[in-house]
C-alpha cells in the first residue's frame, strides 16, 4: 500500500498546476517516506546481532545518500532533455515496477508468535525443551566468538521456529515440524494478515513517540543530531541550486545536478571508513570490559568525524559566497558529507542498541524532529539569506550544528547513567508495545 501511495503521489507531482498542489504533494510524500525509515530500523533491530547493526545502518545511510545525491544528477539531464515533469513520470514508472515486484515477489514477513501450542505430546515438549537449550548453547558459542555478551538477547525456542531438531553441525539441514505446515505461495504474498491486539492499543503509538522523545534523553539528543545532519544537507542543496544558476557560475540544470556527485563521493568514503570501524571497535571495547557491551562504546567512533562536518560546510559556504571555483565548493560539499554519514549511522545505531524494544516509537520521534528542523530551515532560508548573506547563514548553521554535536561527549561519559535513570520508564514503554512485538 505504501508503494501504491508513492506511485500516486509521483503521478500527482507530474501533473501539478498550483502552489496548493505542490504543498500537498510534499506533505504526502514526506509522510509516506517517514514510514519507510521506521521499518528499516525495526528490521535491523529484529534480525541482526549487536555487532552487525553498525554495518547495516551504514549501508542504509549510504543507499539513502546515494539516492539523494545521484537522483539530482539524473533529474538535471531529464529536465534538460524532456522537461521537469518527466522527472516525476520516471519516478512513477519505477514505483509502478516496484508495485509489480512487491505484489508477486515479496513475501509477508510478519510473524505472530503463538501464545499457546496445542497438539504437542509431552515427549515432543521435552524434545523442544532440549532443542531450546541447544539454541542457548549455540548462542553462547556465538558470544564467545565475538567477545560480546548481550543481556537483552532472548534465544527463540524451537517451538516458535517450527523445528523438531536444532542441528549440532552446519552441514545438517533442520527438519520441519509437520504440526507447522509452510504457507502456500498465495499465503506468503497475501496483501494483509491479522495480528493480535486492539485498535485502541495500536492507536496509542500515535502519541507514545512524543512521550518517548521528551522523557528519554538519548532519543531526544540523537533526534536533534539526526535532524541537524539533515538540515545541513537541506540548506546546502537549496543554496547550491539557487545560487549556482547565477553569475559567476551560470550553471544549467544538468550542471547543478552534477554537483551532487561530490556528496555521493563523500558519503561513499565515509561509509567505507565507518562500516568496519563501528562494529569492530565495540568488539574491542567490550573485550576490554570483560565481555560486556555498553551502547556508549559505539559513540567513540562518532567523535573523530565531528570536525569534518563544520569544516566542509564552511568551505562550501565561504567558497560559494566569494565566487570561488566550483571545485572548491564541491570539495567542501564532499568533506561535509564524509562526516555526516558516520554520525548519522552511529546515531541511529545507538538508539537501536539502547532502546531495542521501543525502536519503532523512538524512530518515529527521530523522524519527526528531523523533518521539523528540515522544514524550518527551508522556509526560513530565503529571508535569512536576504538579511545576512550566504556566508553568515552557513556560519551560523555551522555553529549551531557544532554545539549540538559536541554534546556527544556528554553521552560518551554519562550515557549509561541516563539509561539507568530511565530504565523503569523504558520497561513501561516496552510493555505497552503492540502485542506482536512484545513477545
Amino acid at each position: 500500500m505504501h508503494t501504491i501511495a508513492q506511485f500516486a503521489v509521483c503521478v500527482w507531482s507530474a501533473k501539478l498546476q498550483t502552489v496548493a498542489d505542490e504543498m500537498l504533494v510534499n506533505a504526502f510524500s514526506c509522510g509516506l517516506g517517514a514510514l519507510a525509515e521506521v521499518i528499516v530500523q525495526m528490521t535491523v533491530a529484529d534480525i541482526f546481532f549487536v555487532h552487525e547493526r553498525g554495518l547495516m545502518n551504514t549501508i542504509y545511510i549510504w543507499v539513502s545518500g546515494m539516492g539523494g545525491s545521484l537522483a539530482p544528477v539524473a533529474a538535471g539531464y531529464i529536465t534538460e532533455s524532456q522537461g521537469w515533469r518527466w522527472v516525476w513520470w520516471w519516478n512513477a514508472i519505477f514505483f509502478g515496477l516496484m508495485i509489480v515486484m512487491f505484489a508477486f515477489g515479496y513475501e509477508e514477513t510478519k510473524y505472530s508468535y503463538p501464545s499457546t501450542i496445542t497438539g504437542i505430546s509431552p515427549q515432543t515438549s521435552l524434545e523442544h525443551s532440549s532443542d531450546s537449550e541447544r539454541v542457548q548453547d549455540l548462542s553462547k558459542k556465538s558470544e564467545k566468538s565475538t567477545g560480546i555478551t548481550s543481556s537483552a538477547y532472548v534465544p527463540p525456542t524451537s517451538v516458535e521456529k517450527g523445528l523438531t531438531h536444532v542441528p549440532t553441525n552446519a552441514t545438517t539441514a533442520p527438519a520441519l515440524n509437520p504440526a507447522f505446515p509452510p504457507n502456500t505461495y498465495w499465503q506468503k504474498i497475501a496483501i494483509a494478515t491479522s495480528s493480535p491486539g486492539s485498535f485502541k492499543k495500536f492507536a496509542r503509538h500515535s502519541y507514545q513517540p512524543f512521550a518517548v522523545l521528551f522523557t528519554i534523553p538519548a532519543v531526544f539528543y540523537m533526534s536533534f543530531v539526526y535532524g541537524v545532519m539533515l538540515s545541513w544537507q537541506t540548506v546546502m542543496v537549496t543554496v547550491l541550486s539557487s545560487t549556482m544558476t547565477l553569475p559567476p557560475y551560470n550553471f544549467n540544470s544538468a550542471q547543478i545536478g552534477l554537483m551532487s556527485v561530490a556528496p555521493f563521493i563523500g558519503t561513499t568514503i565515509g561509509a567505507l571508513v565507518i562500516g568496519p570501524i563501528t562494529d569492530r571497535s565495540i568488539i574491542f571495547l567490550a573485550r576490554r570490559n570483560k565481555g560486556i557491551y555498553e551502547p556508549e562504546m559505539r559513540l567513540w567512533a562518532m567523535a573523530p568525524f565531528v570536525p569534518f562536518v563544520p569544516l566542509g560546510a564552511l568551505m562550501f559556504g565561504i567558497g560559494l559566497n566569494d565566487g570561488k571555483s566550483w571545485v572548491v565548493v564541491a570539495v567542501g560539499y564532499a568533506i561535509c558529507s564524509f562526516g555526516l554519514t558516520p554520525i548519522s549511522s552511529i546515531a541511529l545505531t545507538y538508539i537501536t542498541d539502547s532502546y531495542t524494544e521501543i525502536v519503532a516509537d523512538s524512530l518515529v520521534a527521530v523522524t519527526f524532529i528531523r523533518n521539523l528542523l528540515g522544514t524550518i530551515y527551508v522556509f526560513a532560508l530565503t529571508p535569512w539569506i536576504d538579511a545576512m548573506g550566504i556566508q553568515n547563514v552557513i556560519i551560523m548553521i555551522t555553529v549551531i550544528g557544532t554545539v549540538v554535536l559536541a554534546f556527544v561527549f556528554l553521552f560518551i561519559f554519562k550515557g549509561k547513567a541516563f539509561r539507568v535513570w530511565t530504565a523503569k520508564r523504558y520497561r513501561g514503554y516496552a510493555e505497552k508495545q503492540f502485542e506482536a512485538r512484545r513477545v
